[in-house]
């Protein structure tokens, strides 16, 4: 199913619910309610957004097949302004379509939280870490797209350049949603940097998407948490700090470590690691939810196997694909810029209607 006939038929069903909505909302039996009619009265609001989007969207979709009837004009100048204003209200239509994706799909709890995005290099030595800085790019590009903030937790460079280890956070409206089928291995196919020869290499990197976690969402134990404390190292592993700011972190039961040491202060390694801390433990909480029931469905991509290989990046054949959904394109220097919108409309689409 495409996107946009997901959306027209989600977008039937999300009227007609709107005209229920307005009809329970004139029983005198439901205002008599409080509780009942503070919901109602909720989800009116959310259905009446999701009606006007829709109205803007159709809107938008009338525009461009009106336009396209333009391009093949005889005069030259018409047909160059008509792809032009086709471009422009394409970029329009992917946005508001984005929202409506958004507010369509099933939420999940976890939906409007922030992300902890971890992307560790994997098989394939100094490339691979070179990748993993290419993957860091690509979505702190795209969270720049969503107007989304990002925030390094734990960086840890190579020789060369690249990145061994990183974990960010990002901050914004629908990060969860939007970026939890990134999950697993991401393969490149590619020349390395670091060789003089025009031979392919193979190198992977691994990424993980974390919801961000409360306190409240997990329970620790302190009796269950060993801490200590030493000085923070800079390449090559020298000390670059005279006091014990960095923090390590030993969670006993599920052997779990976590070490912070890019804050200049004790205090705020112990909090970024605590942070990263909750989120793993919250997503071994959600994960033993989510598998009594992913049993219960015909189809499910997958949101956390670390070892699903994902996606493939083909340097010389200009080529992205993503297995899961067998989708290719042929546009990798935009999806390393960013621009990972039709992949991710794509999983989601994908996932909520198989």
């Amino acid at each position: 199913m495409d996107i946009d006939r997901f959306i027209s038929d989600k977008i039937n069903e999300k009227k007609e619910r709107l005209k229920e909505v307005e009809n329970l909302l004139q029983d005198l039996l439901i205002l008599k309610d409080r509780e009942k009619f503070i919901s109602l009265i909720r989800e009116q609001k959310e259905l009446q957004e999701v009606a006007r989007l829709a109205d803007d969207y159709e809107k938008i979709l009338k525009d461009i097949r009106d336009t396209e009837e333009l391009v093949a004009s005889d005069e030259e100048e018409i047909s160059k302004l008509a792809k032009e204003e086709i471009s422009s209200l394409q970029a329009k239509k992917d946005d508001i379509g984005r929202e409506l994706v958004g507010r369509l799909t099933p939420q999940d709890i976890d939906s409007d939280r922030n992300v902890i995005l971890e992307i560790r290099a994997g098989a394939g030595g100094e490339e691979a870490s070179l990748f993993a800085k290419d993957l860091y790019r690509m979505y702190s590009r795209y969270a720049e797209r969503q107007g989304w903030l990002i925030e390094p937790i734990v960086v840890k460079h190579t020789e060369v350049g690249g990145i061994k280890e990183l974990i960010f956070l990002i901050k914004g409206r629908h990060a969860y949603s939007r970026l939890k089928f990134e999950s697993g291995v991401h393969r490149v196919q590619r020349v390395p940097v670091t060789e003089s020869g025009g031979r392919i290499h193979t190198s992977t990197c691994t990424v993980a998407v974390l919801p961000e976690a409360k306190e409240t969402d997990v329970a620790i134990d302190p009796k269950d948490i060993e801490m200590d404390f030493f000085r923070a190292s800079g390449h090559g592993g020298q000390n670059v700090n005279k006091l014990s700011t960095a923090v390590r972190i030993y969670h006993i039961p599920t052997g779990i470590t976590v070490e912070c040491q890019d804050e200049r202060s004790q205090y705020k390694n112990r909090q970024r690691a605590m942070q990263i801390l909750l989120a793993r433990l919250y997503e071994i909480k959600k994960k033993e939810e989510e598998e009594k029931i992913r049993k219960k469905r015909r189809n499910q991509i997958g949101t956390g196997d670390r070892s699903l290989k994902i996606r493939t990046y083909n340097f010389r054949e200009n080529r992205v694909t993503d297995h899961r959904i067998n989708l290719t394109l042929y546009k990798l220097e935009g999806i390393l810029d960013g621009e990972l919108d039709t992949i991710i409309n794509k999983l989601i689409t994908t996932d909520i209607t198989h």
